[in-house]
């Protein structure tokens, strides 16, 4: 008795080239709608549902494989000679591979905001059909993604058709169906009660394994969103570890805040120790060393652009752990070839590509905690507040922008000092705002880099005019923070005092 699959599938691509295949393996084909029309126009034999329901699509095709006939087919157990005998008696027969992928929701979303066609294309038969041949994987195979057609069909032909095999095949179907109703949820909660819902949903599709975690007793992988890192991050060398894809995320934050502008970000354990814009590159990458050559030692490299010879040079008179940027050019990557241990990744555009995730989460213990991911808005530092005497210059302006943006990407408490574009000191992640801006002026003393000029930025308001005090005392001439103490007057009595123009952004970017 010839063996039956089940095929009904949305993503309609290579679904002929598959059936052809089970045909010719001895399957029939039973269809749906779309699908079997698209067969039976290829030239494929295809029994239509109905006729195996023995009833008629209904309601606009909302109800058209939820039966018995389909899902006796599907569930039944070959190993329960009861099951088989109920079958025989109900005059069900049995389904042995099912083929579904299902109604397109996410691209509906993306399409549409008409919540009569979005409700339209929730899936319900699909999802039943799956799961219930994956239930039943001992004797079913459940195919739910195109890319998976070859494998099925070379297992079919070649005895590969294993419970092992099966099994795989189930836990995909799960997957794909747990996904489907994760993002149907986090859809509704978002659209109905503000993305913060009674339950949350975070699902990440697997890229790859890591060597190893954080540290070489843990294991780790990463996992992507809408094909990120499928789409835009290439390995030219190397392995990315844990630790490198979470040091070169925050470098490429930075780098590609300042949209096409010639910027180097050089960060270590996920901190920025060095930044600059400048008119070329290989200038900006010069500049940005200069902040703290130490720390850049095995540190990460996220430059906004391409990396050409000239720049891969310059770079391999240290030693640097990772290299990303929006390309890396052969004569670039023949340079870096002579290096064994670097690691160099790109984005496969002239510029580095961000994802702009509006969701952003941190794991505590027992949970997790959930929230609108944070960006420094487009207008936040031209529209910031003026409360001291003295205005900035126009370069001192941008020099605020790039010490704003840079301490809003760097962890909490931390001030930022630039000076003609580039990061001349920073400290971060005290627990004492001021210690983060002595420890800044320290590094940049013992680095010969001369703070006088320069801009400061704090991520979150001076609570004391201590740091103004030092601030000043480094010749620091132009200030930007939030704002919102209840000292806010000394801090502006101090600017004042030393001749500082100070600006109050009146929004808070914390990073824990």
């Amino acid at each position: 008795m010839a063996k039956r699959a089940l095929v009904s599938v949305s993503d309609k691509a290579g679904v002929v080239e598959f059936c052809n295949s089970l045909v010719k393996n001895g399957y029939e084909i039973i269809s749906t709608g779309g699908t079997y029309k698209k067969l039976v126009e290829s030239g494929i034999k295809a029994i239509e549902i109905d006729e195996v329901t023995k009833f008629p699509e209904c309601f606009e095709g909302r109800v058209k494989t939820l039966n018995p006939y389909v899902h006796g087919g599907i569930l039944h157990r070959r190993d329960k000679q009861s099951h088989l005998d109920q079958a025989k008696e109900l005059g069900v027969e049995s389904i042995d591979l099912v083929c579904v992928n299902l109604y397109p929701f996410k691209e509906t979303i993306e399409r549409t905001d008409d919540f009569d066609d979005i409700i339209e294309n929730i899936d319900i038969g699909g999802p039943a059909m799956v799961r219930s041949a994956a239930k039943n994987f001992d004797s079913v195979i459940i195919v739910t993604n195109v890319a998976d057609y070859d494998e099925v069909i070379d297992a079919i032909e070649n005895e590969k058709n294993t419970k092992e095999f099966r099994r795989g095949y189930m836990i995909k179907a799960y997957e794909h169906t747990a996904a489907y109703d994760s993002m149907i949820a986090n859809y509704m909660n978002e659209r109905f009660n503000g993305g913060f819902g009674e339950k949350q949903f975070v699902v990440g599709n697997k890229v790859m394994d890591t060597r190893y975690g954080e540290n070489p007793h843990q294991k780790g992988a990463l996992y992507e969103f809408d094909k990120h890192y499928s789409n835009n991050f290439t390995t030219l060398k190397g392995e990315a570890s844990f630790n490198n894809l979470n040091d070169l995320s925050g470098a490429v934050k930075i780098a590609s805040a300042f949209g096409d502008e010639n910027a180097v970000c050089i960060t270590k354990h996920g901190n920025p120790c060095g930044f600059a814009i400048k008119d070329t590159l290989l200038e900006a990458y010069e500049e940005a060393l200069k902040c703290d050559p130490v720390s850049a030692f095995g540190g990460v490299v996220s430059v906004n652009g391409i990396v050409n010879k000239e720049l891969a040079e310059k770079m391999n008179e240290i030693f640097l752990e990772v290299v990303i940027a929006g390309r890396i050019t052969l004569e670039a990557q023949e340079v870096f070839a002579k290096k064994k241990r670097i690691k160099l990744f790109e984005m496969g555009s002239d510029k580095l590509v961000l994802a702009n995730d509006k969701k952003d989460f941190k794991h505590i213990d027992g949970g997790f905690v959930y929230q609108d991911a944070d960006k420094v808005g487009a207008d936040e530092v031209k529209n910031a507040k003026l409360v001291s005497k003295i205005a900035a210059q126009a370069q001192d302006m941008k020099d605020l922008e790039i010490a704003y943006k840079v301490a809003s990407l760097t962890k909490s408490n931390c001030v930022v000092y630039v000076k003609n574009s580039a990061m001349v000191a920073v400290g971060m992640g005290m627990t004492s705002r001021v210690d983060a801006s002595q420890c800044a002026l320290k590094k940049a003393k013992e680095m010969g880099l001369d703070v006088t000029g320069a801009a400061l930025a704090s991520e979150a308001f001076f609570p004391f005019r201590d740091s103004i005090d030092a601030a000043a005392a480094a010749g620091v001439k132009n200030v930007i923070e939030p704002g919102g103490s209840i000292r806010d007057e000394e801090i502006i009595d101090a600017a004042n005092e030393f001749g500082m123009s100070l600006y109050f952004s009146e929004v808070r970017h914390f990073l824990h």
